[in-house]
């Protein structure tokens, strides 16, 4: 595959490695690079934008830990443009709750109100075939024995009520807020929660089967206040700023 053309401009700053990334940033938003294009060679790059190779090197470190490139090695190697990668997002909200800038309450609301928006537009949008995997994930999780097993069950039931919404943010979104959970959720009283939200799992797929938008988010909302106590029961808030419900 040949580089690309592009239109860098030169760069005058200490900090040229950031002017850069910010540059190939903006070409990414212009369109005017794309996932699976080859940047040109280092030293062509170097030369587009008057820096140093080790500047440049610096700004190439920077955008493949971001996930904007992947580095090849070989004759045929070079810097290409990544697909976007939902995985970045999540790291990035879990970073956000280790470093306690994240509460447990903005967690819970988060996910509520969400959920709430997911489940009506379900209710519109889903489909039978989208009932039926819902309706299976959640006899799979009964069938189950592992509490992990159980949780990527969890994860597969989330992932499937979002695509029901026909709207892909809604599955980053609620891709990234189960992570952060899942660090959270088990206690001595784990067992008991599974098997409610199991309950709560089949009562979902009635209410969308239905098309009955507010029993399916009341019974969301139940779900997601009872996992918050848990949480809470169980004293796993401490990286979420210990903070209590509000009443």
């Amino acid at each position: 595959m040949q580089p690309i053309k592009t239109s860098f401009v030169p760069v005058k700053t200490p900090r040229a490695f950031e002017v850069i990334c910010e540059q190939i940033r903006l070409q990414l938003a212009a369109g005017s690079l794309k996932t699976g294009d080859k940047l040109p060679a280092e030293r062509e790059l170097a030369a587009a934008f008057q820096v140093s190779r080790s500047a440049l090197r610096e700004a190439l470190r920077s955008l493949e830990v971001a996930g904007i490139i992947r580095n090849v090695k070989g004759v045929k190697g070079g810097a290409f443009i990544q697909s976007a990668d939902p995985e970045r997002i999540n790291q990035a909200m879990r970073d956000f709750v280790h470093l306690g800038n994240i509460t447990l309450d903005e967690l819970t609301e988060a996910r509520i109100l969400i959920q709430h928006d997911i489940v009506r537009l379900a209710c519109e949008r889903g489909t039978e075939a989208d009932f039926a995997e819902l309706e299976a994930i959640a006899e799979r999780t009964k069938a189950e024995t592992s509490l992990e097993a159980r949780y990527a069950c969890a994860v597969d039931y989330y992932a499937v009520l979002a695509r029901a919404t026909g709207n892909r943010i809604f599955g980053i979104l609620v891709n990234a807020l189960s992570g952060i959970l899942q660090e959270f959720v088990q206690g001595p009283d784990y067992d008991l929660l599974q098997e409610q939200l199991i309950s709560t799992r089949f009562a979902l797929v009635r209410h969308l089967r239905a098309r009955d938008a507010d029993a399916a988010t009341a019974e969301m909302r139940k779900h997601l206040t009872r996992v918050h106590r848990h949480v809470l029961r169980n004293g796993r808030d401490s990286r979420l700023g210990g903070k209590r419900p509000r009443p």
